[in-house]
């Protein structure tokens, strides 16, 4: 008899500095699948789920699609909208049992109303439904927040190891080969985590340092009885306890092991802990960098202003500087704002208009930008992803315009989301290689749709809910001391 998975998902990135709450409304609105309608959304996609579906059909299992459903980066869930979402994925795993294995796609840093660590509060009750028999494994963000409670009720957990997170695929089927394992009585796994009393701001893994930190993780992975290791940068706009880097270590029947391993990849992160300090350069001085760089296209990504991290997407600092500047061949994409796009597509392609953009959410992230505004473009904001990261996913960003301001082409679109790759500007008529500067908002997922694009990548942060200034935030919940916050706090 085949093997039976039970497939699941329920993620969210809580940034809860982010001003008011995340619903069942958002989950909908963004990614909402159940039953079999999960194969069609994720099957064949570089998706989390998409992995685990393929490698359930290479391998002759039998995967029970249950429930998926993601929000986008946010505020905290509320608790009544949390409670209907779990029971949801609850009511659709009992559904499918009998069942030998679940498999989850969960983030790490999720938060809701009374609970602090969304995930262990998931993976408690799906163990509470299924029993202490059946094992259960899951996929994290590498921005998870990993804690001892997270352990307590699964075999095995396993973090995307790039950011970019362009092996979100690879880490969903491995969570399938490792429950066939289990299941199969061929592996006895136990889990070490070793937390660090550190932050860090959103650091790529393309670059050093962690480039090589990612590398002596795969190292420790030949040791004897290694199942897996993995760096998880932790998510640092989420104000709970939890909050951190740490370093989650897998073998076979052997905890020294495990120990052993995680232990020595912690201590190499505290080592360069000084080299992860982030660069803070301001919209000005991004574009004076940008125009100083050598012949080609060159990419100023508005960190402070991610909404893949939670941030509202209207910020007007970096666009303002680039109008400002009078850039020759520059285009800005994407801005958030429902209302300019509905004004654009009233008023038709053609048409001059006044435009009062973006900077609706609080004043932290700019003011309005009020100029005149050529309407040069109207799409539907429909495309796939072409990035390595999510290919293949359909995305749906509303009614979008391309404006012409002073001479800068500026994407305007109806729904909040960060550029991942080119496709958004092809949509709308621009060939993003044939231009000087590329202003778009996102703080490292970008690279893998923009790195074989762009000559340069230079990263503007200014004042916003996903800056690189982690003091500016204003922790107050964080274990302390800890680092950067506390420039004397200790790893022992």
């Amino acid at each position: 008899m085949a093997i039976r998975i039970a497939i699941g998902e329920l993620s969210h990135e809580t940034n809860t500095f982010c001003a008011g709450s995340t619903t069942v409304a958002d989950f909908r609105r963004f990614m909402w699948f159940e039953g079999e309608a999960m194969r069609g959304a994720h099957a064949g996609n570089r998706t989390y789920v998409g992995g685990m579906l393929d490698r359930c059909d290479e391998l002759g299992v039998s995967a029970v699609p249950t429930f998926a459903t993601m929000a986008y980066p946010s505020g905290t869930i509320a608790a009544d909208d949390f409670r209907e979402l779990l029971d949801r994925l609850l009511d659709s795993i009992r559904a499918a049992m009998p069942v030998d294995a679940v498999a989850l796609a969960l983030h790490g840093a999720g938060v809701a109303e009374g609970h602090d660590d969304l995930e262990a509060t998931i993976l408690t009750e799906v163990r509470a439904l299924v029993g202490r028999e059946v094992p259960i494994a899951a996929s994290l963000d590498l921005h998870g927040n990993l804690t001892e409670a997270m352990l307590e009720n699964v075999q095995g957990l396993f973090g995307v190891h790039f950011y970019p997170h362009v092996d979100s695929y690879e880490r969903g089927a491995e969570v399938i080969d490792f429950l066939v394992r289990v299941v199969r009585g061929e592996l006895k796994p136990v889990l070490h985590l070793e937390r660090l009393p550190m932050m860090i701001a959103t650091t790529t893994t393309d670059l050093e340092p962690m480039a090589g930190l990612n590398d002596l993780a795969r190292e420790a992975e030949k040791r004897p009885h290694l199942v897996d290791c993995t760096i998880f940068h932790g998510f640092p706009m989420t104000d709970v306890p939890g909050v951190g880097v740490s370093v989650l270590a897998i073998a076979d029947g052997d905890p020294v092991a495990a120990r052993s391993a995680a232990r020595s990849v912690a201590e190499a992160i505290w080592e360069v802990r000084e080299a992860l300090r982030p660069e803070m350069l301001s919209p000005q001085e991004a574009i004076a960098r940008a125009l100083a760089a050598p012949p080609g296209m060159v990419v100023i990504n508005d960190t402070s202003d991610n909404p893949g991290g939670g941030a509202p997407g209207d910020s007007t600092h970096l666009l303002r500087a680039l109008i400002e500047a009078r850039l020759p061949d520059a285009c800005f994409g994407f801005i958030y704002d429902p209302n300019v796009a509905e004004q654009a597509h009233r008023a038709g392609t053609g048409s001059t208009i006044r435009v009062r953009l973006g900077g609706k959410t609080d004043r932290q992230h700019g003011e309005p930008i009020e100029e005149e505004a050529y309407v040069k473009v109207l799409s539907d904001g429909r495309f796939r992803h072409t990035t390595p990261m999510w290919r293949g996913l359909a995305v749906d960003l509303g009614p979008m315009a391309r404006l012409q301001i002073k001479g800068i082409d500026v994407l305007v679109a109806s729904s909040r989301q960060q550029v991942l790759d080119d496709q958004v500007f092809l949509l709308n008529g621009i060939d993003v290689r044939t231009r000087r500067v590329v202003g778009l908002k996102s703080s490292q997922h970008f690279r893998a749709g923009f790195a074989d694009l762009a000559a340069s990548i230079v990263t503007a942060d200014a004042p916003g809910a996903t800056s690189l200034d982690l003091h500016a935030l204003g922790h107050t919940r964080v274990r302390r001391p800890i680092w950067p916050l506390d420039p004397r706090a200790e790893y022992a």
